[in-house]
């Protein structure tokens, strides 16, 4: 065999190895937050809403938004909700929030049906 075969060869199995890496990690796509508001570890005047901007689209039935003060009590004012229009971009209403620290506790399901969670704390001045 001639090295231009064994070389085309080569390449030809490289091209599909890449294919199928390349396939395999859209398949497994997880949605991770790209914005926050307001923003981890941020000192803000007191929000209406938290809102979480994903990389990937949501799942509405499976992806929430929850956030509850320093003693754990849920300030959340009603179900998050993801954005009709825009699937990455999912909010929740949180009622008259005083001084201290709150934490906002995600999930989010991928459209793909993958789940990824997390949590962050922002400050309320």
């Amino acid at each position: 065999m001639t090295f231009a075969r064994r070389f085309a060869g080569t390449v030809a199995h490289a091209a599909v190895a890449v294919s199928f890496f390349a396939a395999a990690s859209l398949a497994y796509a997880h949605a991770y937050p790209k914005v926050r508001t307001p923003a981890a570890d941020s000192t803000v005047a007191a929000p209406h809403e938290v809102a979480i901007e994903f990389d990937d689209a949501l799942e509405p039935a499976f992806s929430s938004i929850t956030v509850s003060d320093a003693q754990g009590h849920t300030v959340s004012a009603g179900k998050s909700a993801v954005d009709a229009q825009d699937k990455k971009h999912m909010a929740v209403a949180v009622g008259d929030l005083g001084p201290g620290v709150y934490t906002v506790n995600w999930v989010a399901v991928a459209a793909d049906g993958h789940r990824t969670q997390g949590h962050y704390a922002f400050n309320v001045k």
